[in-house]
């Protein structure tokens, strides 16, 4: 099983949200329930290189 974390807000009658590994990338639906199904989508075009010129985020360790 794998886990992401998304950040998601609601603009009147909308959610809007993105995976915080991907945050350029956003989606919206009418419910929470919606918008997470339209991320796990987004995810699969994401990592099967259907979305050109992905960003990615990573950490930087410094001594």
């Amino acid at each position: 099983m794998r886990t992401l974390e998304f950040t998601f807000w609601q603009d009147g009658e909308y959610f809007l949200g993105h995976l915080n590994e991907y945050p350029d990338y956003e989606t919206q639906a009418y419910s929470k329930d919606e918008l997470i199904e339209n991320l796990k989508d987004l995810l699969v075009d994401l990592e099967s290189n259907e979305v050109p010129f992905v960003r990615h985020v990573e950490e930087l360790v410094l001594a």
